[in-house]
């Protein structure tokens, strides 16, 4: 006989949650389910999730939020047709700022949303502010965000660079948390806005907000920015074990 008994918050950004079991081993006794019997091997496969969700709990990230200073970074770029084989924060920068923005191959709510996005690259790039995109999921889980379909995907047309976080340090370094989310920097790098695009990622006909435009044309027009923080709307970040 299996219960749930306890529910642990999943990862930020994560709307899951992990149930934690417990066992009725012997004539009701009952045992946590580390504490591993004959019969509880079964489950060893949620205690090792468990202690995955737990790590990454536990690893230090920082969170950069509007009005810090954006973490440099210099990252491989799997979009032979916009900037440099490898490219830095500054490549990337524009007279007026840049967006860089936690993406990847295979998230509805990415897919859902490439169209809208790459309307947001072409105003950023008219109004002189820089756009890229990385990439930080792990591949070996998700096979679709690897280097080489990170390649094929920014062939069918993407028209900013692509870049590959492998090391997850980068999305640490800005407390990526989901995919998509967007930091807009101004010239001196400072984030000046995080979140979401809109609130409706994979069905633009659902979007009732603008965030992210409504912040770069404030940027550009040298107002301050109404709204500097939202919470994005998308899949978690998929970090490695």
């Amino acid at each position: 006989m299996k219960t749930p008994i306890w529910k642990e918050p999943g990862l930020p950004g994560e709307t899951s949650w992990m149930l934690i079991l417990k066992t009725d081993l012997q004539g009701g006794g009952w045992k946590n389910v580390q504490n591993m019997s004959n019969q509880g091997k079964r489950l060893l496969p949620q205690r090792i999730e468990l202690q995955k969700l737990r790590r990454r709990i536990m690893q230090p990230s920082q969170s950069i939020e509007p009005g810090s200073t954006a973490p440099d970074f210099e990252l491989p770029n799997a979009n032979a047709s916009v900037g440099k084989k490898n490219m830095t924060l500054s490549d990337v920068m524009g007279e007026n700022g840049t967006i860089v923005f936690f993406t990847c191959n295979h998230c509805p709510y990415v897919v859902g949303s490439e169209p809208r996005i790459e309307r947001i690259a072409e105003i950023s790039r008219s109004s002189g502010i820089g756009f890229a995109g990385i990439n930080s999921n792990d591949p070996v889980k998700y096979e679709s965000d690897s280097w080489e379909n990170m390649v094929k995907r920014a062939s069918k047309g993407m028209s900013y660079a692509y870049l590959h976080d492998s090391s997850q340090e980068i999305a640490l370094s800005y407390g990526a948390e989901r995919t998509p989310e967007f930091y807009l920097l101004n010239s001196r790098q400072e984030v000046i806005y995080r979140g979401r695009m809109d609130d409706s990622p994979r069905d633009p006909s659902h979007a009732t907000t603008s965030e992210l435009e409504d912040a770069i044309n404030s940027l550009i027009s040298g107002q301050e920015i109404s709204t500097a923080r939202t919470e994005s709307i998308g899949c978690s970040v998929k970090w490695k074990a």
